[in-house]
């Protein structure tokens, strides 16, 4: 069977962090291994960490360079065939997620899947804020602003030994560069799993401010640039504009 490394990577959510693990301990039939990579976190994070301790594999806490650093050391420690990310702050949708991002990838033989993803209110994780459709992958719709939710991304291992994990020099956009290396400049075959597969609590950092959403602007051209490709024009448009249909569109049989 298909082993899939879940890599999570924490620092101070002591509110949420024993959920996500909950989540990864309710999947049914699939082989997991659990990294947990905590920054020294001083707010009771590593308590609950070590309350459950005998369910995490790998437990790595040691001071980190942000979260890219800490994905990374996760990446180099993970030894699944399939890797994956669930935030501190995220939980998965139902207890088979994993079981059928298996079943797609052993069916297929491809390199990667993504799915779908629900942005819930922080204080009432039923409430849904907005529901991220992925839709059907091909590397050209990068250009024209398109891209999975990268919590729903599942790459094979060799994937990220063969073309790198994440740049450490982008503050916000690593996701979005690793993206853009694996998808558009290297064409991985990819294939879609329509269902949700992550609810995330609201809050990200990239649209915490608006000098943060200029630096990702900046750290989105970057992207292009630094794998050898020209940015797509209006890109800090498009890629915006692509997300306001995620606030009124809502998945089948909810209100």
């Amino acid at each position: 069977m298909t082993r899939v490394s879940i890599v999570t990577a924490v620092y101070n959510r002591v509110s949420t962090i024993e959920c996500a693990l909950h989540s990864i301990r309710s999947q049914r039939n699939a082989e997991i291994e659990l990294i947990v990579v905590d920054g020294m976190s001083s707010d009771g994070t590593t308590e609950v960490l070590q309350r459950n301790r005998a369910q995490i594999d790998t437990l790595i806490h040691e001071p980190d360079d942000g979260i890219y650093d800490a994905l990374n050391k996760g990446v180099d420690a993970a030894q699944g065939d399939v890797i994956g990310f669930l935030h501190a702050d995220d939980f998965f949708a139902s207890d088979t997620v994993v079981q059928n991002i298996v079943d797609q990838f052993d069916r297929s033989g491809c390199e990667g899947i993504y799915g779908d993803l629900l942005y819930v209110s922080a204080e009432d994780p039923e409430r849904v804020v907005r529901y991220w459709r992925a839709g059907s992958y091909h590397p050209s719709k990068l250009r024209w602003g398109w891209m999975p939710p990268h919590p729903t991304v599942y790459l094979r291992r060799e994937a990220y030994r063969r073309l790198g994990a994440f740049r450490t020099d982008l503050q916000i956009a690593a996701d979005y560069e690793i993206l853009v290396r694996m998808l558009a400049k290297h064409c991985l075959d990819m294939r879609y799993l329509e269902e949700i597969l992550v609810k995330m609590r609201v809050g990200g950092k990239s649209n915490a401010s608006l000098r943060n959403r200029m630096l990702a602007n900046r750290e989105d051209r970057r992207a292009w640039e630094i794998n050898g490709m020209r940015p797509p024009t209006g890109l800090r448009f498009t890629k915006p504009l692509r997300k306001l249909s995620q606030y009124w569109r809502r998945p089948s049989g909810e209100g």
